[in-house]
Order: structure tokens, then sequence, then C-alpha cells
């Protein structure tokens, strides 16, 4: 490769940088063509991407941003999984090829600036998707003013109850 094409390479690959909030570290140097393309699909459905880099090139574009915490671990024929929104997908989507395919060895990741270890990331993938979570969220906030005029509108049925069975015992008397 020729100088200018390097840049180019380490330009492209810092701007992805500084938009992922997530990246992975994996090692690949096992796994065959077929199942490269394999992973690369299946971290495409999840959006997601693998990229293949020379560890100096990463070292080059990871500086100014989350992911130089990472560059003592350039070290190894690594592949980058970058994820620009939902980190839990594409985690799981990882985990579960990794454990179809023992070849891909998940090193190390980082999330918004936090260092991941694997069985951080193993955790990450177990928590369930933004849409569930946000499901999840909306149906607690909605059960508590529905919980609040359940609780509200008790007093004035109650008394209302009382009121009739008081005619109904005047109505008794009479």
């Amino acid at each position: 490769m020729d100088r200018r094409t390097k840049e180019q390479i380490v330009s492209e690959l810092q701007v992805k940088l500084k938009k992922a909030n997530l990246g992975v570290l994996t090692s690949y140097s096992k796994m065959n063509v077929e199942k490269m393309e394999a992973l690369r699909n299946v971290l495409r459905k999840s959006n997601a991407e693998l990229k293949v880099v020379k560890n100096t090139l990463l070292d080059i574009a990871a500086k100014e941003t989350a992911f130089s915490i990472l560059a003592d671990h350039f070290k190894w024929p690594i592949a980058v999984v970058l994820s620009y929104k939902d980190p839990v997908e594409p985690t799981k989507a990882l985990i579960d090829f990794a454990r179809k395919n023992p070849e891909l060895e998940i090193k190390i990741g980082v999330l918004d600036g936090k260092i991941l270890n694997k069985s951080d990331l193993t955790t990450l993938a177990e928590l369930p998707s933004r849409e569930v979570l946000l499901g999840k969220l909306v149906s607690v906030m909605a059960a508590v003013p529905t919980s609040l005029v359940t609780v509200l509108s008790g007093v004035p049925r109650n008394f209302v109850q009382v009121l009739n069975a008081y005619c109904d015992k005047k109505k008794a008397l009479n």
C-alpha cells in the first residue's frame, strides 16, 4: 500500500471510530473466508460492521477517539466490530456466532469510552434489546398514573356506597 492509500484508510476509519458507540476486538486468524462472510452478514443484519485492519493503521486512527484506551490490545491480527446505534443487538449476534464458531475469539471491547472484557460483553448480550426495554419503561410509566386514578376514585366510590346503604336503611325503617 502506498502512503496516500494508508492515509485514506486511516481517515475513513477514524470517522467510523468517532461515530461508533461500541467496538469489539476479535481474533479471526483461524477463520476461513466463508465464515468471515457469514459473520459480516450476521453483523450487517444487526446494524454493525466488521473491519479487518492493520494494527498500525488502527492505532493511528484510534487516537483522539474513545478507542484509544484499547491501544495496548492492538497486537494480534484483529478484526474490529463497530456498532453505531443499539450496542446490545450486535453484541448478541457476535456472541452467538462465536459460540457456534469457536475459531472466532472475542478479545475485548469498548462501550462509550469504557473497556468491556469478554464477560462484560456476554452480560451485555444477555440484556433485552432497546425496544423491549423502552416497552417495559412505558408500561411501568403507564401503570403509576392508572394506579393513582384507581386509588383516588376509590374514596368517592366508597362514599357513594355508604350513602346508598344509608338510604336503603332509611327506606327499610319507613
